[in-house]
C-alpha cells in the first residue's frame, strides 16, 4: 500500500497540534527539520486505507474544534466531517494508454453532476460510447474537489487532493480515467488554484494559504508573499496527484489571471515542467491549459522566448465575435464584438487584442501572438462554455435563443478553425436544458450572500432581476440535469455536429501555422479555408452570393454552390472543396 508512514500537517499558525484518530487524541511534534511542520509522535497509530482522523490546533488560547487535513484526500462525511486515509493502490487497465496530444483532439467540457441522471462518475461512464459516438477525443470535467453538499459548479472547491464523495469519491474518478483510457478518450480536470470555496475553507487556521486581497470569488491564494515556498508545494503536489497517480492526461487552470504570481518563476511555469517531467516518465503526453482573458502571450510561448510554456490557452474571443454576430446582445464585454469583420480579424491573428483599445476596459488591451512560434491549436475555442451560458440570469443556453440553423453555423467555425474546439455538454444535440449557478452551502448567510451577489451582478449588467434564478434552490440544480430524450431536430443537430468533427479530422483542419489560414469577408459573409477546403458562412438574414465556389461537401441546409461561387440563405452556411 502506499501510504505515508506517520501522520503530518504543515500548521506554522498553531502553538500545539493533536491527530485524532482512532477515538483517541495523540500530541503532536513540531518537525525541527522543517519550518511549521508537526508529525504524530511514536505512541500515534500509523496511517492505513479507510481510517479517519483530524486534526485539533491550539492558537495560544483556546483549542479548535476538529478540522479536516488540508491535504485531506477524501471526504466521506463532507467538506466539515474528518478526513479519511485512501491508498494509492487501484487495479489500473490502461497500460496500452498512449496518450494524446493536444493537436487534433476535440473537448467535451461537463459538469458530473448533471451530465447524467446519477451525477455521478459511473454515470459519465455510462456516457462514454455516446461521446465517441460523436467524435469527442478528451473530456474536460468542471472541477472535482470536495464542495459543501452536493450541488455546486466546482469552483468552490476547499480540498485540494481529495474528490467530491457524492460524485464517487477518489476511487469513481480513477475508474472513470480508466475506462475513458480503454476508449481512446482523454480525461483533462479542471482544477481551481487562484481561492478557495468560502464554506468548509478551514486551511487559513493552519497557515498562511491565503493573503490580503481578494479575487471577487475568495481571498487571494498566496503563491508570492511570506511562507509562499510550502502554498506552492502544496499546489503542486496536488497537480503531481491529478497527473501521476490518477493518470489524468491534463488540468485547466481556472483563471490564471487571477493568479498572484510575482515571482521571477510563474506557478505556470513550475506546473508545465512538472507535467513535463510526469510525461517524460510516462512516455503519456500531459496537456496544462490556461483560463485567461489577458491576450497575453506569455501564457503559452515556450520558456526560451520568455514564456510560460502552456500547452493551450482558452480563447474568449472567438465564442464573443460569433455570440454577438448571431444573437445579437452587445451588452457588457461584447460591446467589443458584433461585425464580421472583428470576427474575421480575430481568425487571422488569434488574438481580438493586440496592444488595441478595448471599450469595454476602457483602456488599451493585450499583445500579438507571435505566430511564427504559435501554432493555433494551442488556442481552444468553442461556441459556450459553463461560464457563458452559466453566468447568464436565467442560465440560458444558445439553444434557447437561437434557430438549429444558427446554433450549427456557430459549431461550423470552430470545427473548421485551426484552433482546438472545445464543446459543452448537451450543445451538440441543441440541449433544451438551462445551466444555471448552483450551490448548497451549509451556511444559510452564505446561500443569502451569494444570492444577492448574483443579484446586484446582473442587475449591474442589465439583465431584468425576475430572471436570476435562486442559486441554492434544489430547483435550480434539478433543471440543469440533461435531457437525453431527443427529437427529430435535436437528432438533425447531433448529426451536424457528427459531420463536422469527421469532416475536421478528415481534412487536417488543426493546422500548424495560422499565417497559412485565408480569411475573406464582407460586412455579413465570411470564408475561411485553404487551397483545397474553404467554409463559407452567413451572418445575416438575407440571402448572399460568396465569391467562392467547387464542390460541396457538407452542409446544414441547401446551399446553391456552382464551380466559382456560392449562394447562402440566412444563416446559411458551406464547407467546400475548391
Amino acid at each position: 500500500m502506499s501510504l505515508p508512514e506517520r501522520f503530518e500537517v504543515w500548521a506554522p499558525f498553531a502553538h500545539d497540534v493533536r491527530l485524532l484518530a482512532e477515538g483517541a487524541e495523540y500530541q503532536m511534534e513540531s518537525d525541527a527539520s522543517r519550518s511549521g511542520w508537526w508529525v504524530a509522535d511514536a505512541a500515534a497509530p500509523a496511517p492505513h486505507d479507510g481510517q479517519r482522523y483530524a486534526y485539533r490546533l491550539f492558537d495560544g488560547t483556546d483549542w479548535s474544534k476538529p478540522l479536516p487535513d488540508p491535504r485531506s484526500r477524501a471526504q466521506p462525511e463532507g467538506i466539515h466531517g474528518p478526513s479519511e486515509v485512501v491508498s494509492a493502490d487501484f487495479e489500473w487497465t490502461d497500460g496500452a494508454w498512449g496518450g494524446a496530444e493536444l493537436r487534433g483532439q476535440v473537448i467535451y467540457e461537463l459538469h458530473v453532476g448533471t451530465f447524467s441522471e446519477a451525477g455521478t462518475f459511473a454515470g459519465v461512464v455510462d456516457k462514454l460510447d455516446y461521446l465517441l459516438s460523436l467524435g469527442v477525443s478528451a473530456i474536460e470535467l468542471m472541477p472535482v474537489q470536495p464542495f459543501a453538499g452536493t450541488r455546486n459548479w466546482g469552483y468552490d472547491g476547499v480540498d485540494w487532493y481529495a474528490v467530491q464523495e457524492s460524485y464517487g469519491g477518489p476511487r469513481g474518478l480513477k475508474a472513470l480515467i480508466d475506462a475513458a483510457h480503454a476508449r481512446g478518450i482523454a480525461v483533462i480536470l479542471d482544477v481551481v488554484y487562484n481561492h478557495f470555496g468560502p464554506d468548509g475553507n478551514y486551511n487559513g487556521a493552519f497557515g498562511p494559504y491565503t493573503t490580503a486581497g481578494s479575487t471577487g470569488w475568495g481571498d487571494v491564494v498566496n503563491i508570492s508573499g511570506p511562507a509562499s515556498d510550502e502554498v506552492r508545494a502544496y499546489i503542486l503536489g496536488a497537480v503531481e496527484q491529478w497527473l501521476g497517480e490518477f493518470h489524468a492526461d491534463g488540468l485547466r487552470l481556472d483563471a490564471v489571471h487571477a493568479y498572484d504570481d510575482r515571482r521571477a518563476y510563474s506557478i505556470m511555469e513550475d506546473i508545465q515542467a512538472l507535467a513535463d517531467s510526469v510525461a517524460a516518465s510516462t512516455g503519456v503526453p500531459r496537456t496544462i491549459i490556461a483560463e485567461s482573458d489577458l491576450n497575453d502571450p506569455r501564457v503559452i510561448s515556450p520558456a526560451s522566448v520568455g514564456g510560460y510554456g502552456l500547452t493551450a490557452q482558452w480563447l474568449d474571443d472567438v465564442h464573443h465575435c460569433l455570440h454577438t454576430l448571431i444573437s445579437g446582445e452587445h451588452h457588457a464585454y461584447y460591446m467589443d464584438y458584433g461585425t464580421v469583420e472583428v470576427l474575421a480579424d480575430t481568425l487571422r491573428h488569434g488574438y481580438r487584442f493586440r496592444n488595441t483599445y478595448s471599450q469595454f476596459r476602457r483602456r488599451t488591451h493585450g499583445r500579438a501572438l507571435d505566430l511564427s512560434i504559435t501554432p493555433p491549436w494551442r488556442l481552444i475555442t468553442y461556441t459556450t462554455t459553463h461560464d457563458q451560458t452559466g453566468n447568464r440570469a436565467a442560465g440560458d443556453r444558445p439553444s434557447h435563443n437561437l434557430t438549429a440553423a444558427q446554433q450549427v453555423l456557430k459549431a461550423a467555425v470552430v470545427l473548421c478553425s485551426p484552433f482546438t474546439p472545445m464543446l459543452f455538454m448537451g450543445e451538440e444535440f441543441g440541449a433544451r436544458t438551462p445551466f444555471p449557478f448552483f450551490c448548497s452551502h451549509t451556511d444559510d448567510e452564505l446561500n443569502r450572500l451569494t444570492r444577492e451577489g448574483r443579484l446586484r451582478e446582473f442587475s449591474r449588467l442589465g439583465w431584468d432581476p425576475e430572471d436570476v434564478l435562486d442559486p441554492s434552490s434544489p430547483e435550480t440544480f434539478e433543471a440543469a440535469r440533461l435531457d437525453w430524450t431527443f427529437d427529430a431536430s435535436q437528432d438533425e443537430i447531433f448529426e451536424a455536429y457528427q459531420a463536422l468533427i469527421g469532416l475536421r479530422a478528415h481534412y487536417g483542419l488543426a493546422r500548424t501555422d495560422l499565417r497559412e489560414l485565408k480569411v475573406e469577408n464582407s460586412d455579413t459573409w465570411l470564408t475561411m479555408g485553404d487551397d483545397a477546403v474553404v467554409l463559407a458562412a452567413n451572418f445575416s438574414d438575407t440571402p448572399v452570393d460568396v465569391p467562392v465556389g467547387g464542390t460541396l461537401v457538407y452542409s446544414f441546409t441547401d446551399p446553391a454552390v456552382s464551380a466559382d461561387s456560392t449562394r447562402l440563405g440566412p444563416w446559411e452556411f458551406a464547407v467546400i472543396e475548391r
